[in-house]
């Protein structure tokens, strides 16, 4: 979508043109931006290339009528509000149109005083919600995209991205190892998106039978099984408005996949036992270790599901590929699980270099358990190589000249360290000090030391 910001911009749609002119001669002399569209689907397609701040339409028209424009002006601009007007008024219509989000409902004929009023608070609700979602993306990007902890530059451009794809109301395919934090990730999207204030669900697609994730994805109707006693909302209706984690999208049966599809494309889903349908509306974030490509492409995954969920991808980097991103992230699980009326251990320069060697296999996740396990053998003030544990082995350690045996000393890998930290951190002192567990006197003196350059100047 391309927009093109413009303040209190109105969007009148009625397929009655004097009904049309009227209602924007009277807005125009208010001062206001006026576009007009004379059908759904000419306003629809407006709004695909234009932010409007408030839709006025009309709802019984020919093709698609005033409920359907509600739902894609929900859909492309969230914030905007919806003015619903028409000549057949009835409880069960304005009913129906404040129960999909619309601002008003609005009788013909109108009067003007009474419209003027409304459009005012519509404006200023709209005014408030753009300030809310602003506010909170300032936020956003100043504490570094929520809980994703690193300054590496592969994690700096994974924030930066899920800060911009936040919000592109698409459906997003998130891609890694096991134990990367993709489902942090995915929540992260969710908590910047327009849909932030609504529910994210997430559902773990390879620890159910097929029977029971149609039970837990569609829910059922009363009777549609034994033991049903009362019908049941599915996890997809639970999620309306908001957003569906699916993880590990990569195992569900073909099945399965057929169905999830079709809700992809209809938008309604049927609970089991159920014959009506019901409207739904939700982002899809989905996850997994699989290359679904490849997948898609020998026939384990449906090709046209694979298009529909990898609108855009996001590469959630292994350990491995942000090693100096493991000092930080051992401070933020050392705080995570220290006892509350103790302060956490520090992290030594050499048990950070053993801890850097590692593999992680189990990535993020299983650098969160080695320091639970951490906290449990050391009652030190530092943490030191004899406290980690022993199946972490201290080949860890990346030793250039390991073939002769010429073990370089223990000075030697701190200066070493301090060097990748400060490099990292782009000299600045502060920051490194922080990494390295130390205080800026004890770096300075460090930096002093090794003749690392001017210790004064930061």
């Amino acid at each position: 979508m391309i927009s093109v910001p413009v303040t209190n911009t109105i969007l009148v749609v009625d397929d009655e043109p004097i009904a049309r002119e009227n209602l924007t001669h009277v807005l125009r002399q208010e001062g206001y931006t006026i576009f007009v569209a004379q059908s759904g689907e000419e306003a629809i397609d407006l709004m695909e290339r234009q932010e409007v701040n408030l839709v006025i339409t009309d709802l019984r028209m020919k093709g698609k009528d005033g409920l359907a424009v509600l739902a894609e002006t929900k859909r492309l601009w969230p914030a905007a509000e919806i003015l619903m007007v028409t000549g057949y008024a009835s409880l069960n219509n304005a009913v129906e149109s404040m129960s999909k989000g619309a601002y008003y409902y609005l009788a013909k004929p109108l009067n003007i005083k009474e419209l003027k009023a409304i459009v005012v608070k519509a404006l200023e609700k709209n005014t408030m919600q753009q300030e809310l979602h602003r506010l909170r993306r300032h936020i956003s990007k100043t504490s570094g995209s929520s809980r994703i902890i690193g300054q590496s530059s592969k994690i700096q451009a994974l924030r930066e991205q899920i800060l911009q794809i936040a919000q592109l109301d698409c459906n997003v395919l998130i891609i890694g190892e096991t134990g990367t934090g993709k489902e942090l990730v995915a929540r992260t999207i969710h908590e910047l998106s327009s849909r932030a204030e609504k529910r994210i669900v997430a559902f773990n697609c390879g620890a159910f039978t097929e029977d029971l994730i149609s039970n837990e994805l569609f829910g059922h109707e009363q009777g549609a099984f034994t033991g049903a006693e009362k019908a049941k909302k599915g996890l997809l209706e639970c999620a309306q408005g908001g957003t569906v984690f699916f993880d590990e999208v990569g195992e569900l049966s073909l099945g399965m996949q057929v169905k999830l599809l079709r809700v992809l494309q209809e938008r309604t889903l049927m609970r089991v036992g159920g014959s009506d349908e019901i409207s739904v509306d939700f982002r899809v974030l989905a996850a997994t270790n699989r290359n679904l490509k490849e997948a898609a492409e020998d026939g384990s995954f449906r090709n046209d599901l694979y298009y529909r969920l990898d609108v855009i991808t996001v590469l959630v980097p292994p350990l491995v590929e942000r090693r100096n991103d493991i000092p930080l992230l051992v401070n933020h699980f050392l705080q995570k699980y220290a006892e509350p009326a103790h302060a956490p251990p520090r992290l030594s320069p050499i048990a950070a270099e053993i801890l850097k060697g590692y593999q992680y296999p189990g990535n993020v996740r299983e650098l969160e358990n080695i320091v639970q396990r951490i906290l449990i053998t050391c009652r030190e003030e530092t943490i030191e190589p004899h406290h980690l544990p022993d199946d972490l082995g201290q080949d860890a350690l990346i030793v250039p000249n390991a073939k002769e045996k010429t073990w370089p000393t223990l000075e030697e890998y701190q200066k070493k360290y301090i060097i990748e930290v400060l490099d990292e951190v782009e000299g600045k002192r502060s920051e490194a000090a922080k990494i390295l567990g130390i205080d800026r006197v004890s770096l300075w003196r460090k930096i002093k030391k090794y003749g690392l350059g001017n210790p004064d100047i930061e």
